[in-house]
C-alpha cells in the first residue's frame, strides 16, 4: 500500500508510515501505543548512546515509583498545577465480582486511604527519596537518571508523539551551590544537543524557555528545538534548573562544610520516545523511513537475485564472507536469502524501513565481481568492486550519516525568516511555515495575545543569538533580542 504524499497530506503520510514501516501502534487502551519490535529497536540504540553519555558524565542510573502519593504534589504549589490536569488517579486497590455475574467490579471497600497518581513525571517522589540520602556536603552532587514509563491523560493523541503512556528518561540531581546545579543544567542541554545533531543528524536550536513555557516547578528550562518537513517545531529535549524549589518543599538540607545548613540545588532533564516522532519527521520521505546509520538497526541489507538454486549457493557462499567482514567492522548486517519474497519486494520494503545501504547481487554481477548499492538517503544506485566492500561501506555509512544532517541543516536555514512586523509573521505561519526570528517584548500578555491570535508560540529564546535592539512586532515596545516563534507539536 502505498503510503499519503507527505505534500498532500503530512499527518496522514506519518500515521501510515509508522504502521507500514512496523515501528508502533495503536494499543486496546485509548491513548496508549504497542511500540513493535523494529520500532523499539530504535528506540533501544538511542537508549544506548544516551546512557553512555550520562554514564560518562558522572551520572548512575536508579529506580523509583511508578506511584506517587497525592499529597505529594501538593507540596510544590507550581508544580501541581502545571500537572494536575493530565494526572490519572488511583482511587482502589481490589476488585470482586459483581453479584449478578456480569463480571469484575471495583471493590467499594478497598478504597485507599490517600489516592496515589501514576508519575506524570518523578521530580516529587525522588525529592522525598533524597531527603534520606543526603545529610552532609559528603553527599552531594547527587547524579542520579532513571529509565521509566510515564503516563499523562491527553485527549488527542498521535503515535510517538503524545501518547498517556510514554518511555523517557529523567535525571535528577543535587548540589550544594547554585552555580553547581546550573552548570549541570547547561551541561545535559549540551548532551542532548551533541546527540540530536550527531546521532540523530537533526539540527537543533538551543535556548531557554519563557516563563509562560516554563516546566512547573522550575526556576529556567533550558530546551533544544527542531524543525519538521512540515514547518512545525518539535521539543526535542529539556533541561531544568529547579533551583531550591523541591528542595524546600521536602525540606532536603544538607550541612555545609564551614558549619550550618543549607537546602541543597537541584535539576531534572529528560527526553522521550518523542524523539522516533523527530527522526521520522526530520529524514523521511515519501517511500518511507529515511534512518541515519548511527540508529538504524540494520545499517546494511545484501539481497541475492538468483533463477536456480546452484546460483543462490554460490551468492550465498560470497555474501556469508562480506557479513563477516562487515560485522567484524560493528556495521549491523542482515543477508535476506528468504524465498519466501521477490527482490522487488524486498527492496521495496527495505526502502519502507529506511534501512541505509541495500546491496544486490545476481550471476552477472558474481562473474563481473562486483554488485549494486543502493543508498536510502539519495536514493542512487552504483556498481562496486565487491572485493572493496570492507572498505566502501564504512565511509558511505559516514557520507550518508552526514547528507542526511545536512539536508535537515539546509532546510531548517531555508525555513528560519527574520521577521520585523505581524504581518510579516503571519505570512510565516500561515503560509511558509517554519521558524519565525521576532522582536518580543517580554511580556506574558503580549505572548498569549500572540499565541491566541495565530497559535504559534515561542520556541525558546536563543542562546546563541546576538543582542539586537528592535520593537516588538506586537507591541511595538522596546526589545533587546529576537526570539524563535513556531506553530508546534
Amino acid at each position: 500500500m502505498a503510503l499519503p504524499k507527505r505534500s498532500e497530506d503530512y499527518s496522514a503520510w506519518y500515521n501510515e508510515l509508522v504502521k507500514q514501516a512496523d515501528l508502533a501502534e495503536n494499543s486496546s487502551v485509548r491513548g496508549c501505543m504497542v511500540i513493535k519490535p523494529y520500532g523499539y529497536s530504535i528506540w533501544e540504540k538511542m537508549q544506548a548512546d544516551l546512557d553512555r553519555r550520562f554514564k560518562e558524565t558522572g551520572h548512575v542510573n536508579a529506580y523509583f515509583p511508578l506511584f506517587i502519593p497525592k499529597s505529594f504534589l501538593s507540596k510544590e504549589a507550581q508544580h501541581v498545577e502545571g500537572f494536575a490536569k493530565e494526572c490519572a488517579v488511583v482511587t482502589h486497590y481490589r476488585l470482586k465480582n459483581a453479584e449478578d455475574g456480569s463480571g469484575v467490579v471495583v471493590d467499594p471497600s478497598a478504597k485507599l486511604e490517600e489516592e496515589l497518581i501514576v508519575r506524570p513525571t518523578s521530580e516529587t517522589v525522588i525529592w522525598s527519596t533524597y531527603k534520606n540520602w543526603i545529610q552532609s556536603y559528603r553527599d552531594l552532587p547527587l547524579l542520579v537518571n532513571q529509565w521509566a514509563n510515564v503516563v499523562r491523560w491527553e485527549m488527542r493523541t498521535r503515535l510517538f508523539l503524545r501518547t498517556t503512556e510514554f518511555l523517557w528518561q529523567e535525571g535528577h540531581t543535587a548540589h550544594a551551590t547554585k552555580q553547581e546545579a546550573i552548570a549541570e543544567t547547561e551541561q545535559m542541554l549540551e548532551v542532548y544537543a551533541d546527540f540530536a545533531e550527531n546521532i540523530l543528524a537533526i539540527p537543533v536550536i538551543k535556548g531557554i524557555k519563557t516563563a509562560n513555557e516554563r516546566f512547573a516547578g522550575a526556576e529556567e528550562t533550558y530546551c533544544i528545538e527542531a524543525l519538521m518537513q512540515d514547518g512545525k517545531a518539535l521539543q526535542a529535549g529539556t533541561s531544568h534548573f529547579l533551583g531550591q524549589n523541591f528542595a524546600k518543599a521536602f525540606e532536603v538540607k544538607y550541612a555545609k562544610k564551614e558549619g550550618g545548613l543549607e537546602y541543597v540545588w537541584g535539576t531534572s532533564w529528560g527526553v522521550s520516545t518523542r524523539l522516533m516522532g523527530a527522526l521520522i519527521m526530520a529524514h523521511s520521505d515519501d517511500q518511507g523511513l529515511v534512518l541515519p546509520p548511527k540508529l538504524a538497526p540494520i545499517q546494511v541489507v545484501i539481497v541475492p537475485i538468483y533463477k536456480k538454486q546452484e546460483e543462490l549457493d554460490a551468492i550465498d557462499e560470497k555474501a556469508l564472507i562480506w557479513v563477516k567482514e562487515l560485522r567484524s567492522k560493528g556495521i549491523t548486517v542482515k543477508y535476506d536469502n528468504d524465498d519466501k519474497y521477490t527482490p522487488g519486494y524486498k527492496f521495496a520494503d527495505y526502502e519502507l524501513r529506511g534501512i541505509p545501504v541495500r546491496i544486490a547481487i545476481g550471476p552477472r554481477d558474481m562473474q563481473n565481481g562486483t554488485v549494486e548499492l543502493a543508498r536510502r538517503d539519495t536514493r542512487e544506485k552504483s556498481t562496486v568492486d565487491s572485493s572493496q566492500l570492507s572498505l566502501i561501506i564504512p565511509s558511505l555509512l559516514e557520507e550518508i550519516q552526514q547528507n542526511i544532517y545536512n539536508k535537515a541543516l539546509k532546510f531548517r536555514d531555508e525555513s528560519t525568516y527574520k521577521v520585523n512586523s505581524m504581518a510579516e509573521f503571519k505570512d510565516v505561519v500561515e503560509k511558509k511555515g517554519g521558524f519565525a526570528l521576532a522582536h518580543w517584548d517580554g511580556t506574558t500578555e503580549t505572548e498569549e495575545k500572540i499565541k491566541a491570535e495565530t497559535k504559534a508560540t515561542i520556541r525558546c529564546i536563543p542562546l546563541d543569538s546576538l543582542m539586537e535592539d528592535g520593537n516588538c512586532i506586537y507591541s511595538g515596545k522596546p526589545s533587546k533580542q529576537r526570539v524563535l516563534f513556531a506553530l508546534a507539536y
